[in-house]
């Protein structure tokens, strides 16, 4: 039987992935190969999806929870540091020894806001099923997954699926998966989670020209009831509910592109902010596409907050 305070206790968004350090030099310009330029300003800033999308979540006010590995020394410390500044409860496994922590890169390109990223993730292991079997799975309401390491990954969903077969439908957790790197052993978690996050890229890899069409083409690799969905940058984002039902939502562009980093993971938590709080699909769609859009307006993440009073 749960105790008083488990039950009065709010129950936290898991998001599983990658956590990574991303050095940003902002540049008037993009630079010429074999040139030597100045930046306008630069920055180390937490990265990775997953992570990303955690403080997309704790920002609009939602509890929630990182599970990604981590390797000892001093960028752990300001990732660890920068968790807690955004208030993100890290359940992460033990520090991995003898590997380097996942750096990124990123010119960030202030005349079009565009991003280009050089990422290196060498030797760190992904989440194990036997690490995420160590949680206490009562402690989230939803459970999200950066595609990554599928074999493991279907282990941990499978996990979940049992757990559920034990509750009533309101205490069960939801699931969402996010497939975005085009890689043929990742569309095996389709079929797994009740709201899938298929990226443009992956789309346009199996055959797919519009979000519309790969909506129709990709619906058929999901289990009954599960609601797909599909951001298209400019175009805004397309979604099928649990009952097939096409829905869409225009981009809302800000004034001045400034910096995209990030824009798919801030839709992602926008998007999960919304459904694991009751809301409608159209309504979480149309706010997903409003956050990620204002967050292209400014340098990192801090200011979504105050944007959200805006719109």
């Amino acid at each position: 039987m749960e105790q008083q305070g488990e039950q009065t206790k709010p129950k936290k968004i898991l998001c599983i992935g990658l956590v990574c350090l991303d050095i940003i030099s902002v540049v008037d310009a993009f630079p010429e190969e074999d040139s030597d330029s100045r930046c306008v300003s630069q920055r180390w800033q937490r990265g990775g999806n997953a992570s990303n999308s955690c403080t997309v979540l704790s920002l609009l006010g939602s509890p929630c929870a990182f599970m990604g590995s981590l390797c000892a020394g001093p960028v752990a410390s300001f990732i660890l540091e920068d968790f807690a500044r955004f208030q993100v409860h890290v359940c992460s496994p033990r520090e991995r020894a003898v590997c380097v922590t996942p750096t990124s890169l990123v010119i960030s390109n202030a005349a079009t806001g565009s991003r280009t990223i050089l990422h290196m993730n060498s030797n760190i292991p992904d989440v194990t099923f036997e690490d995420f079997n160590a949680l206490d799975l009562s402690a989230f309401k939803w459970i999200h997954w950066e595609g990554r390491n599928a074999d493991e990954q279907l282990k941990m969903m499978a996990a979940v699926t049992r757990h559920n077969a034990a509750l009533p439908r309101q205490r069960r957790i939801a699931t969402s998966v996010e497939i975005e790197k085009p890689r043929e052993k990742l569309y095996q978690l389709f079929p797994h989670a009740d709201v899938v996050f298929v990226s443009k890229d992956v789309s346009r890899q199996l055959g797919f020209d519009t979000p519309q069409s790969a909506l129709r083409g990709l619906r058929g690799r999901l289990r009954a009831g599960a609601v797909l969905i599909c951001a298209w940058a400019e175009k805004g984002a397309d979604a099928l509910d649990a009952d097939g039902t096409p829905l869409h939502s225009d981009a809302f562009p800000p004034q001045q592109l400034l910096d995209t980093l990030g824009a798919g993971d801030t839709f992602n938590g926008a998007v999960i902010h919304k459904l694991a709080n009751g809301c409608r699909l159209q309504d979480a769609l149309t706010f997903g596409c409003k956050v990620a859009g204002a967050k292209c307006g400014f340098h990192g993440y801090d200011a979504i907050a105050d944007k959200l009073t805006q719109m």
